[in-house]
């Protein structure tokens, strides 16, 4: 065993594990990490419970084991994604003043030797962090109450007219910036779960999707993360409250258990489920070396 609990524990301030991102703290435990650091020597494949499994055949961030830092009072983790530049992230784990300067130094470092044209911290905060910025993490717990149906013009994009679903293409390419156009390209290779959309006047105005539940790496339902966006021109209509209950009644009547949420602190998903009572797991800053 690579990582002693004993050190580790104390120091995951949040449910945060590298190449994973947030877990439910009922799964989070030292043989999670574990999987993780195996999961590095094994050609880039994927732990079968990892959500991204749906986006791509192969992983695409790794851990690179050999440079992990593990002490009795910080732990380093440094990972490696291909994608664009290349990008190197270190996710500092630790209380005591200078990790982040001790995880930037290595990060730096690491992108040379890979040649990485980006390198990143990753600092795991607590929920009772002052002043949070960076992302919330945000855990629905279908269990704790019932979501029921808002009804609204709200449904599956595939249970709406032809002339209506024929509006989804314009929809998405306008809110390319938030993965539509990418969720988009998915919907039409057939290769992703329902999506649900809001209609205007015969036109799709919002949505939020794929909906897929699966299981997490203790084998309970999660309902997993989805792209969520409405027009510019739709909004403060109340469009955003409806397709987000409604994406909740669907995880929850399919038999989701739970679901972990990344916002950003302040915005207008972040204030949406703070006004619905989710419960903060704690924050992730990144931040550059």
């Amino acid at each position: 065993m690579f990582f002693r609990w004993d050190w580790l524990r104390p120091a995951l301030t949040a449910p945060i594990v590298p190449t994973l991102g947030p877990v439910h703290p009922h799964v989070l435990t030292v043989d999670l990490f574990e999987d993780t650091l195996r999961a590095a020597v094994t050609d880039r494949s994927f732990l079968h419970y990892d959500k991204d499994r749906r986006w791509s055949s192969e992983k695409d961030e790794t851990v690179l084991r050999r440079d992990v830092v593990h002490r009795p009072d910080h732990t380093l983790i440094p990972t490696l994604t291909r994608r664009g530049r290349g990008t190197v992230k270190v996710f500092a784990y630790g209380h005591r003043d200078g990790v982040v300067d001790q995880a930037a130094e290595l990060a730096a470092k690491l992108a040379a030797v890979h040649d990485a044209g980006n390198a990143r911290v990753v600092r795991p905060l607590g929920p009772e962090t002052g002043s949070p910025r960076g992302t919330r993490i945000q855990l629905q717990d279908f269990t704790a109450r019932l979501c029921p149906d808002p009804k609204g013009p709200v449904r599956p994009v595939t249970d709406w007219p032809a002339v209506v679903q024929g509006t989804f293409a314009p929809f998405a390419e306008a809110m390319a910036a938030d993965g539509l156009a990418f969720l988009h390209a998915r919907m039409q290779a057939d290769r992703c779960g329902p999506v649900l959309a809001a209609v205007v006047a015969d036109r799709i105005v919002g949505a939020i999707g794929p909906m897929e539940v699966r299981p997490d790496a203790i084998g309970c339902p999660q309902l997993l993360p989805q792209y969520f966006a409405v027009l510019p021109e739709a909004r403060g209509q109340g469009l955003g409250r409806v397709l987000w209950r409604a994406a909740m009644h669907w995880g929850q009547s399919h038999g989701a258990a739970y679901q972990l949420l990344q916002t950003e602190v302040g915005g207008p998903s972040d204030r949406l489920c703070r006004s619905e009572g989710l419960t903060c797991l704690g924050f992730s800053r990144t931040t550059r070396a």
